[in-house]
């Protein structure tokens, strides 16, 4: 019988998927207006196709096929939940310190936050499969190593110095502080090079259209004007770093509290 770690479609794709459309359905339900004001743009009896933004259905579709992709709720739970902690504490940031600013002039605004981990569960596919293929190409010989760490290290400087920049405006607001902080933080204790640099990768790929079309519709805009600005796409694959290593540290914390629950157990049931 086949490993269900292995498929495409497992047990867990349908729940996931399911709770990817409920989701959806609950932001447009909720923020109806926002819909209606778009929807009605639409020229129904024409060619209403010519006013769909298929760029916008192209990301969410992309994302539904990702997310299905082996899916598995034990780890996707929190990946979910890191994902919105880690999206609110973002979104908070920015618009707190008038980096980028909504079109709803929300501080930040709640209907964005649940992009945040159905974006979160795409990365986390896209950069297992990256892992995946590239290890099997390298067949992990010790070359690797070296040029894993080397790219590592001149990627993240790079983005380093972009980030001093593009939040230099803001250098009098502790949020940013905190933010530049902790991005250091993570760039120097890495856990594992490769897949850090992968996640980056798939987190920018996936953050540029997110941010094309976010900026080109004006949904949100940045200080700068840009459509999208370029720290903004990598600012997306340093955001998938930093969920993916909250996430190492709650299961570290689990695992904890697991084996502190399993001692005292085994010691009410030897007394």
């Amino acid at each position: 019988m086949e490993n269900e770690k292995q498929r495409f479609w497992t047990r867990d794709s349908s729940i996931l998927l399911g709770g990817f459309f409920v989701t959806i359905f609950l932001i447009v339900y909720i923020w109806w207006p926002l819909a209606e004001e778009y929807l009605a743009y639409v020229d129904w009896n024409g060619a209403w196709w010519l006013y769909m933004d298929w760029l916008l259905l192209g990301v969410f579709l992309f994302m539904s096929i990702t997310i299905v992709a082996r899916a598995n709720l034990k780890t996707d739970v929190l990946i979910v939940f890191v994902g919105i902690c880690g999206g609110l504490a973002i979104e908070s940031w920015g618009t707190q310190t008038n980096l980028w600013h909504y079109y709803t002039a929300e501080r930040p605004p709640l209907w964005i936050i649940p992009a945040w981990p159905i974006a979160s569960l795409s990365i986390d596919r896209i950069s297992r499969f990256l892992y995946a293929f590239t290890t099997k190409v390298t067949k992990e010989h010790e070359g690797k190593t070296f040029v894993d760490k080397t790219l590592y290290w001149m990627i993240f400087a790079s983005f380093l110095i972009l980030m001093l920049v593009f939040v230099s405006p803001t250098f009098d607001k502790s949020y940013t502080w905190f933010s530049l902080a902790l991005c250091i933080l993570l760039i120097i204790t890495p856990t594992d090079h490769r897949f850090a640099l992968l996640t980056f990768i798939a987190g920018a790929g996936l953050g540029y259209f997110l941010e094309l079309w976010g900026t080109t519709r004006e949904c949100w805009m940045y200080y700068t004007n840009e459509a999208p600005p370029f720290f903004a796409v990598l600012a997306h694959g340093m955001a998938a770093v930093a969920f993916w290593r909250a996430g190492l540290i709650v299961k570290m914390i689990q695992e904890r509290f697991r084996a502190g629950w399993v001692w005292q157990a085994k010691v009410r049931e030897e007394a």
